[in-house]
């Protein structure tokens, strides 16, 4: 076949399609599904002879079943996301061979069944048989059915899903955002996520709305029912001449007929969409999680195993179907229950040879540092776990660490406690980030007796030195508590004395352990109105981890952190002229001016104080050298040598009279008297005179 046509003057002219050309077009989908559309709107105007009705409505029958059988063995609803349309489009050829048969069965009605097609007639004489009223009883219980039942309830499963769906869309893109924020995503799979939840969210939108073809489609055949039995007698009657008995019986057979293979595909589209819609919870086909969840249960199959046996019993019932059901069901609820024990063994003994069988422990675990470690002798292993309870060591951190976070303002990391076989029996090692911070021996069973002047005791025992302080003390029997108690001497066990050495060993390094992590606990846990300060300030004017240095220059020297708020408060202050950690920390320490005295504060209500002199101020500040954040303290080591010496004296003098001073500076040079002092005397509070409170109480007690 030529497809050029030879124009005038032997030029090419217009090309007509050729055979190969017009399958090319078919096979492509949207000019196929085009031309599928348009045959269904040219049905509904255009008449249609009965055997192309016959093979429109076998059409119309399979693809029902093949969006029924989709919907059955689909796992997820957006695997069949074009279900909306497909009900559309199933809908109209519904509709559209309503109209056809209804054009056939009034024009032709009157030439015999077969007047609407083969189908028809087939439909109307199997279920009709031949009677009239129970073909039209029939096809109503199938409308109800379709329109009552399943349609009305597929269709508020629908609207639930979709309002459901739309009201947690925002929840699911945080949680998304969340996951791809921490790195347990990548962009990939997020963008994946996102698309998936918007498919979903729209998929139940557009069902809620498709959900009204059913119902629509159930409603019109009803009347185009009526609308042919009515119609089609008035003509047979009026126009073709016939009986109204012939009349009735045939134009019923043809409408009830028609009737029937319109609805059975649209009774089984319904059910699928019922299908589709309530799949929503589920992820594997419906067959899998029917079996596996109605035979999870071998206790209700037996149940119902004995209540259809005892219906068998009853007087006047078949006894036949109800022994086989029970007893099928009771054989079935062995089988499951017996398979289901077996399963179990095995995975108990799965269980059991994995525990006994030793896992490799990873490499990367042996990186991991333990911010806290006790690491105890043999011998000491019952102040752990003592049978009887007492010198409970895990008792007394417990309270320490709720202590702590009491007196400096966060929790301490919790304490490992572990037996290590090469220390001595009695010898315990305190560890801080895996390196060695103090060490002891202790006895349990025996109490350590110690004079508080100072003094070594005079009680038979074992002489040694205090762990913690380096005071003298002695092991006594426990025998011996109450003669020590009773002569004065300070009495503790073995746990305290740990215990002890412990918290001093963590007030000394407590600004180690405020981790990054923590400061961040620490800046989440605050309230709404001052996350606000920190929103203002990090990370524009200053980092985390320049808060974080600003916290443990306070906790170096004993200062709580408990009130952050206006510790940020002041940090924001300064925050206008330096970027200095050091300079950020005097500014702060100034606004805890009140915390800072009441924390030295005597039970009397005074704050005992050593004064530096004029004398030793002018020496500081003239040998404080550099500018700004590079300022250094350049004393000659004879002067430095000699301010220790005072120090000295005059602490320990303070001492002998039962005070503990703090020494009184001015702020300029606060931070280097502080920096020599605490090379001798960490525990000595170095305040400057804008950090005294004007209403504390003073009293001086020396001056240097």
């Amino acid at each position: 076949m030529s497809d050029v046509v030879a124009g005038p003057g032997g030029t090419s002219g217009f090309k007509f399609p050729t055979f190969r050309s017009m399958g090319e077009t078919l096979r492509s989908g949207d000019i196929a599904l085009a031309i599928g559309v348009m045959t269904i709107l040219v049905v509904l105007i255009l008449p249609l002879p009965p055997f192309l009705l016959d093979f429109a409505l076998a059409i119309s029958i399979i693809t029902s079943v093949l969006i029924l059988m989709t919907a059955l063995f689909i796992h997820k609803p957006l695997e069949f996301s074009v279900f909306p349309t497909v009900l559309l489009m199933s809908t109209m050829l519904r509709l559209s061979l309503n109209l056809a048969s209804t054009r056939l069965i009034l024009s032709k009605g009157h030439e015999g069944a077969a007047a609407a097609g083969h189908v028809i007639e087939a439909f109307g004489n199997f279920v009709m048989g031949g009677n009239f009223v129970i073909g039209i009883i029939v096809f109503a219980i199938l409308v109800i059915v379709n329109f009552i039942v399943i349609t009305k309830g597929s269709g508020r499963i629908a609207e639930v899903a979709a309002r459901f769906n739309l009201d947690a869309m925002p929840g699911k893109q945080m949680a998304i955002d969340a996951d791809l924020s921490a790195g347990l995503i990548d962009e990939k799979e997020a963008r994946s996520r996102r698309k998936a939840l918007e498919d979903e969210s729209s998929f139940f939108g557009a069902m809620d709305g498709a959900s009204k073809f059913v119902r629509g489609d159930a409603i019109a055949g009803l009347l185009i029912v009526f609308i042919n039995i009515i119609g089609g007698i008035i003509i047979g009657i009026a126009q073709q001449g016939i009986s109204f008995s012939e009349a009735g019986r045939t134009y019923t057979l043809l409408t009830v007929g028609d009737g029937l293979v319109t609805q059975i595909p649209a009774l089984i589209v319904s059910t699928a969409a019922g299908l589709l819609v309530s799949k929503a919870g589920l992820s594997e086909a419906a067959d899998k999680v029917l079996l596996r969840q109605l035979s999870g249960y071998p206790k209700a199959l037996g149940m119902s195993s004995a209540v259809m046996l005892a219906m068998g019993l009853l007087p006047g019932i078949p006894m036949l179907p109800f022994l086989l059901l029970g007893g099928g069901a009771g054989v079935l609820a062995f089988v499951i229950d017996r398979k289901a024990k077996a399963e179990v063994q095995v995975a108990e003994a799965t269980t059991a040879a994995a525990a006994a069988a030793p896992a490799e422990e990873p490499i990367s675990a042996a990186l991991k540092i333990d911010d806290l470690k006790i690491e105890l002798g043999y011998a000491l292993l019952p102040l752990v776990n003592s049978p009887d309870g007492s010198d409970r060591l895990t008792e007394q951190i417990k309270a320490l660490r709720r202590s702590l976070a009491m007196d400096m303002g966060f929790v301490m990391p919790s304490v490992r406690i572990l037996d290590n076989v090469q220390l001595d029996a009695n010898t315990y090692v305190i560890k801080i980030k895996e390196v060695e911070a103090g060490s002891g021996r202790v006895w349990p069973g025996q109490y350590m007796a110690m004079d508080p002047m100072g003094g070594q005791v005079n009680l038979p025992g074992m002489h040694t030195t205090e762990p913690t302080f380096g005071l003298p003390a002695t092991w006594v029997d426990a025998g011996l508590k109450e003669e020590a108690a009773v002569k004065g001497y300070t009495v503790v066990d073995a746990a305290t004395v740990l215990a002890t050495h412990l918290t001093e060993q963590l007030k000394a390094n407590i600004s180690e352990l405020l981790s990054y992590a923590e400061v961040q606990k620490l800046l989440r846990e605050l309230s709404k109105e001052q996350s606000e300060l920190v929103k203002d300030i990090v990370p524009g004017q200053i980092t985390i981890t320049g808060i974080q240095r600003v916290l443990q220059l306070l906790l170096t020297e004993r200062i709580s952190i408990r009130d952050l708020g206006t510790i940020l408060e002041g940090i924001a202050d300064a925050l206008s002229f330096t970027r200095s950690p050091n300079v950020l920390v005097e500014h702060v320490r100034s606004r805890l001016a009140r915390q800072i005295c009441a924390q030295h504060t005597t039970p009397a209500g005074h704050l005992p104080l050593i004064a530096l002199t004029a004398r030793w101020e002018m020496a500081f500040a003239e040998s404080i050298v550099g500018q700004g954040d590079d300022r250094q303290l350049a004393m000659q080591p004879s002067r430095l040598s000699e301010f220790i010496t005072l120090v000295r004296e005059r602490f320990e003098e303070a001492a002998r009279m039962g005070e503990a001073p703090v020494l009184v500076t001015s702020p300029g040079i606060r931070p280097f008297v502080r920096s020599i002092v605490e090379r001798f005397r960490a525990q000595t509070p170095v305040l400057s005179q804008s950090e005294i409170h004007p209403r504390a109480r003073l009293r001086t007690v020396g001056s240097i």
